[in-house]
């Protein structure tokens, strides 16, 4: 089950860390990040999400299952107010490579027809925006 985690962040990593020779911008790169990240909420990736933050620092393993488990409870919250998340839409970013952070704008749709935009923040590190 570890071995499939580990390919599934490394297929996310392929995508979403930018590539120099690339003409996507920064912000299109940040966005979809961000996109993707949410999008493992929206497919029951708890995992694959909170391995989604910047840690500089490695962190327990028990604290990474209590992560997990606020992960699951906030799906479960949203399932309870809102008949879950079903959908995410990537609207922009704007980032600053110079400082290395970024925020990305997403629309969150339900399946009571509600949307709400989110602001995600993001950190650039080692060519890769991950959640700040």
């Amino acid at each position: 089950m570890r071995n499939i985690l580990y390919i599934a962040i490394a297929l996310f990593a392929l995508v979403s860390c930018g590539n120099k020779a690339s003409n996507v911008s920064p912000d299109e790169m940040a966005s979809r990040a961000a996109k993707l990240y949410y999008e493992n909420l929206l497919h029951g990736k708890c995992e694959a999400y909170i391995d989604g933050f910047y840690r500089p620092d490695s962190i327990p393993e028990s604290y990474r299952e209590q992560l997990i488990v606020s992960a699951k409870q906030y799906v479960g919250q949203m399932k309870k107010d809102h008949q879950g998340l079903v959908s995410v839409e990537a609207v922009g970013a704007r980032t600053d490579t110079a400082k290395h952070v970024g925020e990305a704008y997403l629309l969150l749709g339900f399946g009571d027809k509600k949307k709400e935009e989110v602001v995600v923040p993001l950190v650039l590190h080692d060519g890769c925006w991950m959640l700040r």
